[in-house]
């Protein structure tokens, strides 16, 4: 008789743990808002909100996973092209964060070789074209680089996707909010 897998067990345990941790341990801490902060008796949007908001949907799989579908027949068992399918999808996540965190200061760099007045990046973090360079650039590799593991390789629908990504979430999180940041110019 053969075993039943527990790899949705492991899973939901693991988002969990992680959903956990990041809800009451690594967002208060690298944080300097709550998820709502009230000023001058407005509302405001604080600057833990959207990675709490990210964490209670990986809470709310890994919920899932342990409530429904821990004891499902048909899962299967944790294998080696499932670990570096895996380390694949957390390589192209690194590379485009680090890509996102350093691109405007790069770009930045780039435009002082041919300015006689040089110009900061943490000065121009929050003006239109200069504030969407690391989020664009990162956020369309990101993207992109996961349809492509998925995919098994690289396409141009692929690519165009991972543009209308970007220019939708710029559009629903950058132009509605005047003192909103996009990642990473509120730490550069």
């Amino acid at each position: 008789m053969a075993s039943t897998s527990r790899s949705n067990l492991y899973l939901g345990l693991l988002c969990v743990v992680f959903a956990v941790v990041l809800i009451f341990i690594w967002i208060p801490l690298d944080t300097d808002s709550a998820i709502v902060e009230k000023v001058r008796g407005r509302f405001k949007i604080g600057d833990a909100l959207a990675p709490t908001v990210a964490a209670c949907f990986v809470l709310f799989g890994g919920i899932l996973l342990l409530a429904s579908e821990r004891h499902d027949p048909l899962q299967f068992a944790i294998r080696k092209h499932h670990i570096s399918f895996m380390a694949s999808l957390v390589a192209v996540t690194v590379i485009s964060l680090l890509v996102m965190r350093f691109a405007g200061t790069f770009i930045a760099e780039i435009a002082n070789l041919f300015r006689t007045e040089p110009v900061e990046y943490r000065l121009l973090r929050a003006t239109a074209g200069w504030k969407h360079i690391g989020f664009s650039l990162g956020g369309i590799l990101m993207v992109a680089g996961i349809i492509a593991i998925v995919e098994r390789g690289f396409s141009l629908r692929g690519l165009l996707t991972a543009v209308l990504a970007v220019l939708a979430m710029i559009a629903m999180f950058d132009l509605p909010f005047e003192d909103l940041l996009l990642p990473p110019n509120g730490d550069v």
